[in-house]
């Protein structure tokens, strides 16, 4: 990985770019723990369908804003993030990242190679790799889902960060109905541009849509701040989603 991040800071904010001029993660100074960019609230469905998941992996740590809201708000979630880029890791504290715990860790390494062999499963497993050229294929390999599927507890569940209107976001959903036999939905983010693809197994995704009502009524109210412009978006895919694929 030969990028180097970029940090620009102003009064207000502290952001992440690589070689580009897009935005990969940005922080407001006087709420370091706020979900700022739209794609990363949307990410937050999960929540929906398991609002207190024990293991969380996710691969791609950009300025960390996830991981910062997850180990805010989800306290009893141990968190393994997964950055193959040793020069974002060493901007964690510009971006106000706790220090490595009993409960969190940042591990350097290449996401895909250690999807091929974790050291555990997970309830949930979130991929936002993005560099400065887009998704990385191998981060969106058949093998690479197949691998996280793999990973997965029997009602865990894929989040992936996908770039929307593209002929790779296509493909991509095949790739990951293929791994999942079907039971994928998407979602674009609250304000377009990224699709966020939800995968995982066909009783969790029932259990979601039958329980919709009162498990959005249950959130706590950070979450329901979170999820306020794409929680009907996530509904109606549900109620859009084809039958799983026989074995």
């Amino acid at each position: 990985m030969t990028e180097s991040p970029r940090l620009h800071t102003n009064r207000q904010t502290v952001s992440l770019s690589f070689e580009t001029s897009l935005i990969q993660s940005c922080m407001r100074l006087e709420a370091p723990d706020e979900l700022v960019l739209d794609y990363t609230r949307a990410m937050m469905g999960f929540l929906l369908f398991e609002p207190a998941p024990v293991s969380v992996l996710m691969i791609g740590l950009g300025g960390g804003s996830m991981l910062k809201y997850l180990h805010r708000h989800l306290p009893g979630a141990d968190l393994t993030t997964v950055e193959i880029n040793p020069g974002v890791i060493e901007l964690r504290d510009d971006f106000h990242i706790p220090p490595d715990s009993e409960r969190l860790r940042i591990i350097c390494a290449d996401g895909a190679a250690f999807m091929a062999g974790p050291p555990r499963t997970y309830d949930l497993i979130l991929v936002d790799g993005f560099d400065g050229n887009g998704l990385p294929e191998v981060l969106c390999s058949r093998r690479f889902y197949q691998h996280c599927r793999a990973s997965l507890a029997p009602r865990g569940m894929l989040v992936a960060n996908v770039q929307a209107d593209t002929t790779q976001t296509l493909e991509i959903t095949r790739r990951l109905s293929h791994a999942f036999r079907a039971c994928v939905i998407t979602v674009e983010s609250d304000e377009g541009g990224n699709e966020i693809a939800f995968a995982g197994a066909h009783a969790v995704f029932q259990d979601a849509l039958a329980q919709f009502d009162a498990r959005w009524a249950t959130l706590p109210a950070p979450h329901q701040d979170t999820l306020a412009a794409c929680s009907s978006r996530i509904q109606r895919a549900l109620m859009k989603m084809p039958r799983p694929h026989p074995r």
